[in-house]
């Protein structure tokens, strides 16, 4: 034993030296130097740039339902004729995903809130950002504003409702958050919270700001849930909304598909499990308002979204069965009913929203409807540059089509 473990100790020191005498001899240190690993590193590097620039970078395709709102998008937002350039060391969809709230930076917005009552005596939380500084609209009773609803849990300071607001500012616009029922720190009133189906207290907003600023033009802007909501609000009001124009980013269109997508073993683990206990801290956080209708301890122990919504969701607002709520709560549904301009913006790499759920033939066939797709982008990821910190291509897309729909609105006048 003592024999094999010295002639082991000798191989071991031989091939350290063999290695030592190769890279001081073959391969020359530093980054003009020559040799056989800087030709390694040189030719992965000039592969996967090819493979960047064949396969990751396309441009999105644009898809809308009538010539007029096509070539307005072609014309007014250039950005969806533009190759999608994708951050090159993070372009995968799920890497997108995590990473987007922690690389984007969070601009600084100095909201004023505003408290407003339900007809059912609850309170939804408004968060204003009037930009009374604004040059190009220096009139705040006609400056042009902006309503931003934010996704399943998120609120006024999530990262990509603060690049919106910085954008309207750049641009001269107000804007208003709707932040749903208990989730941005003000107490929950009654035992009622939200969903996506539900759009009842959207109304609300949207009667109150209108009220506020009866002669400023509005259009929306809604993420992920609350894009569907704003989606499902379209659908059901039909020739009734006034707004000017509706932006949609990452929305899920079939809630069946988005659930079962995310109970695939590595999404359910990366996300469906975080975002069930996202849900569940907010509940727990009101559980002495909701205790008093729901069992908050069977809530508690649901393990995935959709066992939240069997448990929670779907009783509180009243459906027969998850089923019936899904069903509902899926503007795949509506769309043929939506009368004002809607640019929907997805990313066929979306594990929240899956591509073979796109309403793509409901959308061929209104024209006040276009849906932009990215080969890329993930879930309100959208990431690009070599650091994307300052902003992303749905941060694009929502610059030039809200300018757009202010500055050349008469564009948009009879999309039939």
């Amino acid at each position: 034993l003592q024999g094999i473990d010295v002639s082991l100790q000798n191989n071991h020191w031989l091939c350290t030296l063999d290695l030592s005498h190769y890279f001081k001899n073959q391969v020359k240190v530093g980054l003009f130097g020559s040799g056989v690993g800087l030709s390694v590193v040189l030719g992965f590097s000039a592969a996967y740039a090819c493979y960047y620039l064949l396969s990751v970078a396309k441009k999105p395709i644009l898809i809308a339902g009538g010539k007029k709102f096509h070539q307005f998008l072609r014309d007014k937002c250039p950005v969806v004729s533009e190759t999608y350039y994708p951050t090159f060391w993070c372009w995968e969809s799920r890497v997108q995903t995590l990473l987007r709230p922690f690389v984007t930076a969070k601009p600084w917005v100095n909201y004023r809130n505003e408290l407003i009552t339900a007809p059912d005596g609850g309170q939804i939380s408004l968060d204003w950002f009037d930009n009374d500084d604004s040059a190009s609209h220096p009139d705040q009773s006609t400056r042009p504003t902006v309503l931003l609803l934010p996704g399943l849990t998120g609120t006024s300071r999530e990262s990509y409702i603060l690049h919106m607001v910085q954008q309207s500012r750049d641009l001269g616009y107000r804007c208003v958050v709707f932040n749903n029922r208990g989730v941005s720190g003000e107490k929950l009133l009654t035992p009622r919270t939200y969903c996506a189906a539900n759009t009842e207290d959207l109304e609300v907003v949207i009667e109150h700001v209108q009220r506020t600023i009866d002669k400023a033009p509005l259009m929306a802007a809604g993420v992920s849930m609350g894009g569907m909501m704003l989606a499902n609000y379209l659908g059901r009001k039909g020739s009734e909304v006034r707004l000017k124009g509706v932006v949609v980013f990452s929305a899920g269109w079939d809630v069946f598909e988005c659930t079962a997508s995310l109970e695939k073993p590595l999404d359910r683990f990366l996300f469906n499990s975080y975002l069930t206990s996202c849900l569940q801290a907010s509940v727990d956080r009101h559980r002495t308002v909701l205790e008093k209708k729901y069992d908050i301890d069977h809530v508690m122990k649901a393990k995935t979204i959709r066992e939240f919504d069997e448990r929670f969701t779907s009783i509180m607002f009243g459906y027969p069965s998850n089923d019936d709520y899904y069903r509902d709560a899926s503007p795949i549904h509506k769309i043929k009913s939506v009368q004002v301009p809607m640019l929907c913006l997805n990313a066929a790499d979306d594990v929240f929203s899956p591509n073979h759920a796109f309403p793509v033939e409901a959308v061929k066939q209104n024209p006040n409807v276009a849906l932009l797709i990215t080969c890329h982008g993930g879930h309100i990821g959208f990431l690009e540059g070599l650091w994307p910190r300052q902003s992303t291509y749905m941060d694009r897309v929502f610059h030039q089509f809200t300018s757009a729909v202010f500055e050349n609105g008469s564009g948009l006048d009879d999309l039939h």
